[in-house]
């Protein structure tokens, strides 16, 4: 069930998302990174919904699609924003020069790999460790709609359900493999299509409604705790800037773009919380003004980290 406080804190998570994407893409424009950025917003609601489910102890791999998944779980604002801007202040201390590809096992994120669709078998493994220390612990990986062609899904898929690894698949249907649409990549209509050939239920969810996505990770993270094996959920969201910063989005239309931004969880959500009351519009803004300001002094922190030296490459180096 999705209770007013449950509802509270995916509204506050939702918005600290979305500004602290915001203020990077000031960093941005300012010309102070030098990495490539994947923006999120619009798929705030499968991102934080989602991971709100899970305990700390529990795994998270997170795809590349902004950074909602890793702010929720608990890594640090400030080292993130310290790791687009290279400094030693950030989780990797400097390294990547901004290409941001962050582990924090303090909160159990794994991290995402560097090639696309690597993450499935390290989720996989991650998944093989709880049942060999018999925890109840669970896996939540995150994919797009593209890396769900990866061959490197269906042999992770096939290993989770055949050893009933508790792994959660959470596809993140944005419509688009950078500008290919799905329905042109899919051999099937729904990627969560696919779960029964590997004997693991599959379902598809509103990723624009957090509740929904709350709800639906909840039942698959109880299924995988009493050791019932994975579940694939797909939810279907939209990205309303480009694949990266720069992209022309010509392959899209600026109908269906507007179509999406109506359902905008940032302003569909808080409505919904009114009507129900489970929020009135002081807490709304009180809420954004405590979270912009969390956000501009996490920036502010961020701003006085220092760039690596040269002896930062010869760290963590073994022979």
């Amino acid at each position: 069930m999705v209770t007013r406080d449950v509802r509270r804190r995916l509204y506050r998570e939702i918005l600290r998302v979305a500004l602290w994407e915001g203020r990077l893409l000031r960093f941005i424009e300012e010309g102070r990174t030098s990495g490539f950025y994947h923006a999120g917003r619009g798929q705030e609601a499968t991102a934080v919904g989602a991971t709100a489910v899970l305990r700390q102890d529990d795994y998270l791999l997170y795809d590349h699609r902004g950074m909602g998944h890793a702010i929720t779980k608990g890594v640090p604002i400030d080292r993130l924003f310290g790791d687009f801007l290279g400094t030693t202040q950030g989780t990797t201390g400097g390294l990547g020069a901004g290409i941001v590809h962050i582990a924090w096992p303090e909160v159990g994120v794994l991290g995402q790999s560097g090639t696309l669709g690597g993450s499935f078998p390290i989720a996989a493994g991650a998944g093989l460790s709880i049942r060999h220390r018999n925890t109840d612990q669970v896996v939540l990986c995150f994919f797009g709609d593209g890396a769900a062609n990866r061959g490197t899904f269906h042999e992770a898929a096939n290993a989770a359900a055949l050893w009933k690894l508790p792994v959660i698949w959470l596809c993140e249907n944005n419509g688009y493999a950078v500008s290919v649409p799905a329905a042109e990549a899919l051999s099937v209509p729904q990627v969560a299509d696919r779960a029964a050939a590997y004997g693991m239920p599959g379902e598809v969810v509103d990723g624009m409604d957090p509740d929904a996505v709350y709800t639906a990770v909840a039942a698959a993270v109880d299924r995988a705790r009493a050791g019932a094996g994975p579940t694939l959920i797909e939810a279907m969201t939209y990205r309303f800037r480009g694949h990266y910063e720069g992209d022309p989005t010509n392959y899209r239309t600026a109908e269906e773009l507007a179509a999406w931004q109506a359902r905008d969880p940032l302003t569909t959500y808080p409505e919904r919380m009114l009507q129900a009351g489970d929020a009135t519009r002081e807490w709304l803004q009180a809420t954004h003004d405590e979270v912009a300001a969390e956000i501009e002094e996490a920036a502010t922190v961020a701003l006085c980290g220092e760039k690596p030296g040269p002896s930062r490459i010869l760290q963590h180096v073994y022979a």
